[in-house]
């Protein structure tokens, strides 16, 4: 019966990432820098307000958009810490992890033929639910930008389909943060057109010389703006599977719908630990970002030395550096360190077409695994250059 699946779904490939962790299993004594997972436990307090929500016996559906203690902490959370106003009883929807947030926005917005502007070389889950909606990804080459997104990007992009424009900052591969000037200048361009912004911001608490602001802050931009967020990364909370999206009333009441019929409602004890998480954890991402920012340092410091190019990343736990004096292809250069060195990082090609010619390193290792992963670089690096 496979020639009756949906052309859509039978098109879609597995991630590039999941296809190189699954190739690293292999290597089984590979220093592996692929997965973007926070190293850290779930801070103890956290797992404690799970414990409590079980025993307690708060194992039922909860409201399809979640708890009201959750979006009341959600809801006063982006006000104290991003000046972002949203109204817990009609503008939050608690999600299966910022996973789900996209494909609810994403469903709820786009229809056939529709356009959605994506600045290359980007988070790939973007590109497959935009084609599963029946739309059409529109790739922005950042690479001549210092990744980043720009007015004259868009300009040259921009056609009577655009729906939506992602921006998802600080970046997944590349690690780039928009400063505010950057996103005045958007913001003023942006509130101009009929569009949606889609601002994925699940990298917010890791910032590392700058505080996170968040383009629906901007005068204009809070009517058309969408914000995905989530504790994933913030808390090293992946498994628990708990993200949220913040939108105007208008927009938010139909993304409910979708989420609704979707999932019905978020794991109860994951919100309960979120709750935990957001009202008594300011201080847990803040620990880890201290961490993150000395191997990010360290990282940086290394790669400079060994001789390769990279763009500075000032947020999230990603370094994106260039391999193109290698004159091997992302996927290769990324297959030939593993074979030859046993270490592991992901080709850059699986952050689309426009990601060819660099790797993405992971820092959210421990220093340990850094300093060999760095060795180990070093090596492949002297020994391409010289072949």
């Amino acid at each position: 019966m496979e020639h009756r699946i949906n052309p859509a779904a039978a098109s879609l490939k597995i991630s590039g990432i999941r296809q190189f962790f699954q190739r690293v299993q292999q290597y089984p004594n590979a220093v592996q820098l692929t997965l973007g997972q926070p190293d850290f436990p779930t801070p103890d307090h956290i797992k404690d307000a799970a414990k409590r929500a079980i025993d307690q016996n708060k194992t039922t559906y909860t409201p399809n958009a979640g708890i009201m203690e959750l979006r009341e902490a959600i809801s006063h959370h982006a006000q104290d810490k991003y000046s972002l106003e949203y109204r817990a009883d009609s503008e939050i929807i608690v999600t299966v992890g910022a996973s789900q947030a996209i494909d609810v926005a994403l469903r709820t917005i786009l229809e056939q033929g529709d356009e959605v502007i994506l600045p290359g070389p980007v988070y790939p889950a973007y590109e497959p639910i935009i084609r599963l909606c029946g739309g059409k990804p529109v790739y922005v080459d950042t690479t001549m930008t210092g990744f980043k997104l720009t007015v004259e990007a868009i300009e040259s992009t921009i056609t009577s389909k655009t729906k939506a424009v992602f921006l998802p900052y600080p970046s997944n591969p590349t690690g780039v943060v928009l400063s505010e000037e950057e996103l005045t200048q958007l913001a003023h361009y942006l509130k101009q057109k009929d569009l949606f912004i889609l601002s994925d911001e699940i990298y917010s608490e890791l910032c590392y010389t700058s505080n996170h602001k968040s383009i629906a802050t901007f005068p204009g931009m809070r009517e058309k703006t969408i914000v995905i967020n989530g504790l994933s990364k913030s808390h090293s909370m992946t498994g628990w599977r708990i993200g949220y999206l913040m939108a105007p009333e208008e927009i938010a009441k139909h993304m409910l719908k979708v989420h609704q019929y979707n999932v019905s409602c978020a794991s109860s004890i994951s919100q309960y630990a979120a709750l935990e998480a957001i009202k008594h954890g300011a201080e847990d991402p803040l620990t880890m970002k201290s961490e993150y920012n000395e191997r990010r340092r360290f990282v940086m410091k290394r790669l400079h030395e060994i001789g390769m190019s990279v763009e500075e990343p000032f947020g999230a736990f990603y370094v994106f550096p260039s391999i193109k004096e290698s004159e091997l292809s992302s996927f290769d250069f990324a297959v030939k360190l593993l074979e030859e060195e046993e270490l592991a990082v992901v080709p850059g090609d699986a952050f689309s077409p426009l990601g060819e010619g660099f790797i993405r390193l992971s820092y959210a290792y421990s220093m340990s695994e850094l300093h060999e992963a760095m060795e180990r670089m070093e090596r492949f690096w002297k020994r391409i250059l010289t072949n």
